[in-house]
């Protein structure tokens, strides 16, 4: 079999998948014009109260004058308010129990594992570790219809770009679509980035807890190599997973230590540099480049070469963060290349190299501001972090001004995540009761959130411009922002309340690399004499009979009256430091949701007050040793489960509204009105007049 041929019967395997993975194509209704033309641009974790305070200080004037024109209100989120669970509510117009999108985590209820939500995968398989048999299936977990599928159905041209929740990218009739969060990167992670220095030391070296790989760099002379992970190869991963099924023998596990060192495609990197020297070059994939300190790279093509006849692309930029007497070398994450991307971000699977060729490259990954977990570990400061975060709105506005140059759209829906991302990390600086307030630092940069926010005001000025001014224009967010000054265990509570049985004092640390490979979790939990245990950003599960593989608690009043137990104790909970209530509610799981996927809800959601989210360990399911500890990280600002009644987002819309409380799960309803397609039965959203 010729290269060429191979890559065909490769890229069709993978199409096909696709097909399969995005639900096939539609069949094409008529293509027809709208009642009225609808423009939405989401901005991830716009907050109301923030845009009210800097619209009345004459900071936002595009999004007075459209509150001025319309309306402004609060849009109240979903409950958890949570990015994933409320972009899925804003697409399908109905609560959790019916897309069941609850959190960014599930857990396995026969391992009781924590694993990745919004996506199941299915690996390639491979005949003699060459030929393809069968390509990767991906496909969302998200139940519901977007009201950008059901505008299509009716013959309405449509165009969606960067909303989260939308990858693997669906198929639209008459539209086209560029995903957004969760789009992996080339590692099938939301970012890994890599740290490359001459002060790691040998024991930092390795993966840490956010999803970094730090490498030390030793040099002999004025040069040093190291090796670039890149994606996993799915061919050595299938040997290791056809011997599991083998007995446990000293071969056997000589070989699996073999292949765990080939797990990841490798390329290596050599740096040139000579100490004092304010530069560095580097080398790497027949790539090089020379950077002054403080200077980032263009887009480093990349390809990784699986076996003799499969490669992939990617991409990633660097950043020379020191040279002086050390050197400090970043990496971004590794994107997936949009001109030859290893499986469609798209559809139809061209549009994504088309921008290309249109605008030149630009970032893939869901999770575009990815220099936010290097500056929560300390690797990045806040000028490199601010300034990636500002490249990625560039390039979200690239696309999106690029999309709109085609005037043939009735629906036009787009979303960026920047205002998200900076008022995670930046919060602290405006809030000096936060354990990491530096007077020092706000006086730099504590307008960081505030000087996005007037640059997402200039955006909607410069959209206003270009969209038709008959359209129905909308601005909204997903939910709102708040201090995260303390952290909140709810597994060390559940074992000091006698719901969880733990042996120890403290669970081992958790990285999110323990997450995406599949590590061990609850280590020292006694699952038979285990009541409830939590997973995730605020949400707890009961170890329920028939449910559970290990579970104890019984259906019915053993767990109603358990449910009542836990809230009535949680709800009461106080933070030791200042008497404050750590809680606005608690919910029960019937309460809030109903649907089809009623099965996967937690059993119980809870709700913070301002000042509080669950632990960074207890997460993944780790056990600390307090209850509530001080949040001393710089990720200082959140939303996630926080109480729903001071949860809410944004809504701008260019209409005088007379609906009071507009809820996230309304604007699927009123669009498909607005546009003249009749609104689908069973929706939990209401249409707003």
């Amino acid at each position: 079999m010729g290269r060429r041929t191979f890559k065909l019967l490769l890229t069709a395997l993978l199409a096909a998948a696709c097909a399969v993975a995005c639900g096939g194509e539609q069949p094409q209704s008529p293509l027809r014009r709208a009642a009225e033309r609808v423009f939405v641009i989401g901005f991830d974790g716009m907050d109301p109260t923030l845009a009210r305070r800097w619209m009345d200080e004459g900071k936002l004037p595009n999004l007075k004058a459209l509150a001025d024109e319309g309306t402004f209100s609060t849009l109240e989120s979903t409950q958890p308010s949570e990015s994933p669970t409320a972009w899925s509510s804003f697409a399908t117009g109905v609560n959790p129990g019916q897309h069941n999108i609850y959190d960014f985590l599930v857990r396995d209820t026969q391992t009781y594992l924590p694993e990745f939500n919004m996506v199941r995968q299915e690996p390639p398989t491979f005949l003699w570790g060459m030929i393809p048999t069968r390509g990767p299936k991906i496909e969302s977990t998200r139940g519901g219809t977007s009201f950008w599928v059901t505008a299509g159905q009716s013959g309405i041209k449509t165009t969606v770009m960067t909303v989260p929740v939308t990858f693997p990218a669906e198929s639209i009739d008459h539209g086209q679509i560029l995903a957004g969060l969760p789009t992996p990167d080339l590692r099938g992670t939301l970012g890994t980035y890599y740290y490359f220095a001459t002060d790691v030391s040998r024991f930092e070296e390795g993966d840490t807890e956010f999803l970094g790989v730090v490498k030390r760099l030793v040099f002999d002379g004025d040069r040093a190599t190291a090796m670039l992970l890149g994606p996993p190869n799915p061919i050595v991963r299938q040997e290791l997973r056809e011997l599991n099924g083998t007995a446990l023998t000293d071969a056997s596990r000589t070989k699996r230590a073999e292949l765990e060192t080939r797990e990841s495609v490798q390329i290596p990197v050599s740096v040139q540099w000579r100490r004092g020297e304010r530069g560095a070059t580097v080398e790497l994939g027949g790539n090089t480049f020379t950077l002054a300190e403080g200077e980032w790279s263009d887009w480093v093509p990349l390809t990784f070469k699986i076996n003799f006849l499969v490669s992939v692309k990617g991409m990633m930029q660097f950043y020379l963060a020191r040279a002086d007497s050390e050197l400090q070398l970043y990496g971004s994450p590794i994107n997936i290349n949009p001109e030859d991307p290893v499986f469609p971000i798209s559809s139809p699977t061209g549009f994504a190299p088309a921008l290309v060729e249109q605008i030149g490259t630009y970032r893939t990954l869901g999770w575009a501001e990815s220099a936010d977990k290097p500056l929560n570990e300390g690797r990045l400061d806040e000028k490199a972090f601010l300034f990636d975060a500002n490249r990625a709105m560039d390039d979200r506005e690239r696309l999106i001004f690029e999309a709109l140059k085609n005037d043939d759209w009735d629906l036009f829906v787009s979303a960026i995540e920047t205002t998200d991302r900076v008022s995670h990390m930046m919060w602290r600086l405006i809030d000096p009761a936060h354990p990491m307030y530096d007077a020092a630092l706000a006086a730099e940069y504590g307008d960081a959130i505030e000087k996005i926010y007037i640059r997402a005001d200039d955006l909607v000025g410069r959209l206003r411009a270009a969209v038709p001014p008959d359209a129905t224009f909308i601005v909204m967010s997903d939910h709102g922002f708040h201090s995260f000054r303390r952290g909140v265990n709810l597994n060390t509570w559940l074992v000091q309340n006698g719901y969880m049985a733990f042996e120890g004092q403290e669970g081992a640390t958790k990285t999110l690399g323990d997450l995406f490979g599949h590590g061990q979790f609850f280590e020292g939990v006694d699952w038979s004499r285990t009541k409830a245990y939590a997973v995730g950003l605020g949400q707890i599960y009961f170890n329920l009979r028939g449910r559970e593989a290990q579970g104890i608690v019984s259906p019915g009043a053993e767990y109603l009256a358990l449910q009542e137990e836990i809230r009535s104790k949680l709800i009461t909970l106080r933070d030791p430091e200042d008497d404050a209530l750590v809680f606005g509610d608690i919910y029960r799981r019937d309460d809030i949701y109903h649907g089809e996927f009623l099965g996967n809800a937690p059993d119980l959601e809870v709700g913070f007050n301002d000042g509080y989210r669950v632990g960074w360990q207890d997460t993944l399911g780790g056990i600390s040793s307090a209850v509530v500890e001080d949040n001393d990280r710089k990720w200082s600002g959140d939303h996630c489960a926080t109480a729903t009644e001071i949860s809410g987002g944004v809504l701008f819309i260019n209409r005088k509204l007379t609906s009071e409380k507009p809820s996230i799960m309304d604007l699927a309803p009123t669009i498909l009105d607005r546009l003249g397609v009749a609104v689908p039965a069973g929706l939990d959203g209401k249409i707003l007049r």
